[in-house]
């Protein structure tokens, strides 16, 4: 299958998956008729998803899973989903980084994946309450050096320490208190859920409170998200959708979710699409 194809693939399931959880469920003949394919297409499409975990294949269509607002995945099983647009995403977002400038990169997959789209940015700062992030520019830092000398123009890490979440996040009282004292130009923030109604949100509340603290201590507040994010609610909201000034997302986000979002965001950046996309900071 030509990389073309796998694209039309990826649009046409977020286009279901848009459709499942917007009506609460859809019938396999519903899908055949609206997007134009076979009924051994449609079922396809709705095993990858089954897959994937967002929704379940009952007689004759497919409802969304339903998960508990405080169900919060590890980080090997969110690393697993959506890896093409998580790459487009970083790609995008990489380029809003200018040389020498302080960032900052919450816990997650997506902004894991931009840390490593980060490492020949020469001579930045970055702050994380992330494990794996810090240890992306700490593997970096020192490669290719027998004598463990480091890079030059290699990131320097400030980790803020805290307690560990399933997905691998520092968080607490211990993280908040390092932030607080902490000013960088842009923090790329990575989400459970978005939506309307709650804004950001996640399912554990100290993360919350930290991601608070990170958005505080920022000049530009960047959510990075893949298109699955959008109409997922956690446990506890954070944060209000005109709080952020950029959203990078994919291009799976139906129409309709993208001219919602418009109107929420001040600024909303569809990677691979929009000209112009990821001016520095």
């Amino acid at each position: 299958m030509s990389d073309h194809q796998n694209l039309l693939a990826e649009q046409r399931r977020a286009l279901i998956l848009d459709e499942v959880r917007r009506r609460g469920g859809v019938r396999v003949n519903e899908l055949t008729r609206r997007l134009n394919v076979s009924d051994m297409t449609v079922r396809r499409d709705l095993d990858a998803l089954a897959r994937q975990g967002v929704v379940e294949k009952v007689h004759g269509g497919a409802v969304p899973v339903v998960e508990t607002s405080s169900h919060e995945p590890g980080f090997e099983a969110k690393s697993t989903l959506e890896l093409g647009a998580k790459e487009d995403i970083a790609r995008t977002a990489a380029r809003m980084v200018a040389p020498g400038s302080a960032i900052a990169l919450s816990g997650g997959t997506t902004t894991f994946a931009l840390a490593g789209h980060l490492l020949d940015v020469p001579d930045l700062t970055v702050v994380t309450n992330s494990v794996r992030v810090a240890d992306v520019f700490h593997t970096a830092r020192h490669a290719g050096s027998a004598s463990g000398e480091t890079r030059p123009g290699a990131a320097t890490v400030v980790l803020t320490g805290g307690v560990r979440t399933p997905s691998d996040a520092l968080v607490g009282p211990v993280a908040d208190q390092a932030i607080r004292s902490l000013h960088y130009d842009v923090l790329f923030l990575g989400v459970h859920g978005i939506s309307v109604e709650a804004g950001l949100s996640t399912p554990n509340l100290a993360e919350a409170e930290t991601n608070r603290r990170l958005m505080r201590s920022a000049r530009r507040v960047v959510v990075v998200a893949d298109h699955t994010k959008w109409g997922t609610v956690g446990l506890s909201s954070f944060a209000r959708l005109d709080e952020v000034d950029t959203l990078v997302t994919d291009a799976g986000l139906s129409a309709q979710t993208r001219a919602e979002m418009a109107e929420q965001l001040p600024g909303l950046v569809v990677a691979g699409e929009d000209e112009g996309e990821g001016d520095e900071v």
